[in-house]
C-alpha cells in the first residue's frame, strides 16, 4: 500500500474566480492522481474554479478525505449551488472518499440540494462533518432525510454481489447550525438507520426539551455503540435529562459525554444523571462534561459518591466551571484528588487538559437554605410555572445571541461565521490523517 499523499491549498485566502485562476495552484493535482487527501479549506472558489477543478478531484481515485471546509466567503448565495454541484459531483465515482468535511459554508435552504443530493448516494461516507453551515431546522431536516436514505443505499450495496465492503456512518458531526426542535423528528429517524455511529456532535443547535426528547429517546439509544456524544449549549432541564438518563445505560462503549451549558439544574437533572451513571454500566466513560448547569455542592457531592464507588473506574477528566459551589468546598476537592491519583497511577504526564478537574474561572455563588428549600418544595409538588419557563427562555436566548449563526437567506450575500471551533477542527484533522478503506 502506498504511502499517504496530501495535497493542501489550506489557509492560502486564495481568491480563485475562473479555470486560470486554479492552474498555477493545482500543477501538483494535475500531474499526480495518487493523493489520498486534499485540502482546499481556508480559500473562497466561484462556480468557474470549481467547474476547472473537478476532473482533477475525480482522477483521485486514491482519495480517503477531502477538506472542503470554507470555500465560499464572499460568494453570493446563486454562486454557491452549481459550485458546490460540481465538487460534490465529481467525488461520487470515488469510492475510498470515507471522509468530508464541509464546514462553514452556507447551507440554507436556498444552497443546500446540491449536499443533499450528494449525501444520499455517497454510500462510501463514514465521517460527515457539517459544523456551523447556517442550516436551520428545515434544511437540517432535509440533510438527516438524506441521510436516512444513504442509509438505505449502503444496506442495497451490501446486499450486492460486488459492493459488500461497505463502511458504517460512524462519525456525525453538525453543530452550530440551528436545527432546532422542528428537525429532531427527522434526525431520530437517521440515527436508527445508522445505529454503528461512534461519535455524534451536535453542540448548539437550539434544541430544546421536547427536541431533546425525541432526539434521545427514538434517535441516539438506537446507537449502541456509541463511544462520544456532545449535545452541549442546548436545553435539556430535568425533562431532558430524565431520558439521558433512561437510554445511557445502553451506551456501554461512551468515552466522552457533553452535556455542559444545558440547564441540568442543581438537584433533579444533575440527580437523574448521577443515579444512571451510578448503575455502573458506562464504565468507559473518561470525559465528563457538565459546565454552566447550576449544580451545587451536593450534586458534585452525587457524582463523587458514584466515582469512589468504583462505577466510573476509567473517569479522568470532569468539567465542572460555571456551576454553583465553592471552589474549596471539600467535595470537589475529594474528586480533584481521585482523578489525579488516577493520572499518577496511569504515569501521564501530557495535556493537562486531559485530566482532572478543569480550571474554575467563573462559578457562581451557592444560593442561600432558605432559596434551595423553596425550590425543592416546588419540584416536590410538581411546579412548573409559566413564569419559570419564560425566564427560562429570556436566559436560553440572550446567552445564545451572540453565537447563534443567522440563517444564510435572510440577507443575501451574509456569510455563515467564521468563528472556530478547536475541538471541531482537531477531530477533523484526525479524521482526515486516519488511512480509510
Amino acid at each position: 500500500m502506498s504511502a499517504p499523499s496530501t495535497f493542501s491549498l489550506e489557509g492560502r485566502g486564495l481568491k480563485l474566480d475562473t479555470e486560470d485562476d486554479t492552474k498555477s495552484h493545482t500543477q501538483d493535482l494535475q500531474s499526480t492522481t495518487t493523493h489520498t487527501n486534499v485540502s482546499l479549506s481556508g480559500n473562497t472558489l466561484g462556480a468557474p474554479a470549481c467547474t476547472a477543478l473537478a476532473p482533477l478531484l475525480s482522477a483521485q481515485t486514491s482519495l480517503t478525505s477531502i477538506n472542503l471546509a470554507d470555500i465560499f466567503t464572499s460568494r453570493l448565495l446563486t454562486e454557491i449551488p452549481p459550485a458546490l454541484s460540481s465538487l460534490l459531483t465529481s467525488l461520487l465515482p470515488l469510492h475510498k472518499l470515507s471522509t468530508i468535511d464541509l464546514s462553514d459554508n452556507a447551507f440554507g435552504l436556498k444552497t443546500q440540494a446540491p449536499l443533499v443530493d450528494f449525501l444520499k448516494q455517497h454510500v462510501p461516507l463514514r465521517h460527515l462533518i457539517l459544523n456551523n453551515n447556517g442550516l436551520g431546522p428545515e434544511a437540517g431536516t432535509h440533510i438527516a432525510n438524506a441521510l436516512s436514505d444513504l442509509a438505505d443505499r449502503k444496506t442495497e450495496a451490501r446486499a450486492s454481489n460486488d459492493q459488500s465492503d461497505i463502511p458504517h456512518l460512524e462519525t456525525l458531526i453538525c453543530g452550530r447550525n440551528r436545527l432546532e426542535t422542528g428537525s429532531m423528528a427527522a434526525w431520530s429517524r437517521a440515527f436508527q438507520k445508522h445505529p454503528h455511529l461512534k461519535t455524534v456532535k451536535m453542540v448548539q443547535n437550539g434544541i430544546r426539551q421536547s427536541g431533546i426528547q425525541t432526539l434521545l429517546r427514538d434517535g441516539l439509544k438506537h446507537c449502541s455503540e456509541l463511544e462520544v456524544l456532545d449535545l452541549q449549549d442546548n436545553t435539556f432541564t430535568h425533562i431532558g435529562a430524565g431520558d439521558l438518563a433512561t437510554v445511557l445505560p445502553s451506551w456501554k462503549k461512551l468515552r466522552e459525554l457533553g452535556v455542559g451549558d444545558s440547564l441540568l439544574g442543581r438537584k433533579r437533572g444533575m440527580g437523574m444523571l448521577c443515579d444512571a451513571l451510578a448503575r455502573g454500566e458506562n464504565r468507559e466513560l473518561a470525559v465528563l462534561r457538565l459546565q454552566y448547569n447550576e449544580i451545587d455542592g451536593r450534586g458534585v457531592g452525587r457524582l463523587l459518591k458514584t466515582v469512589e464507588e468504583g462505577k466510573l473506574p476509567r473517569l479522568r477528566r470532569v468539567e465542572l466551571n460555571g456551576n454553583k459551589f465553592a471552589e474549596e468546598d471539600e467535595r470537589v476537592e475529594r474528586l480533584r484528588t481521585v482523578l489525579e491519583r488516577r493520572r499518577d497511577e496511569a504515569g501521564e504526564d501530557g495535556d493537562e487538559g486531559e485530566w482532572g478537574l478543569d480550571e474554575f474561572s467563573d462559578l457562581e455563588d451557592e444560593d442561600s437554605d432558605a432559596e434551595e428549600e423553596e425550590e425543592e418544595d416546588a419540584e416536590a409538588e410538581g411546579i412548573d410555572s409559566e413564569a419559570e419557563e419564560k425566564k427560562e427562555d429570556e436566559k436560553e436566548k440572550e446567552k445564545k445571541a451572540e453565537v447563534i449563526v443567522r440563517d444564510a437567506e435572510e440577507e443575501e450575500g451574509r456569510n455563515v461565521s467564521q468563528e472556530q471551533d478547536e475541538e471541531v477542527d482537531v477531530l477533523a484533522e484526525k479524521l482526515g490523517k486516519t488511512e480509510m478503506i
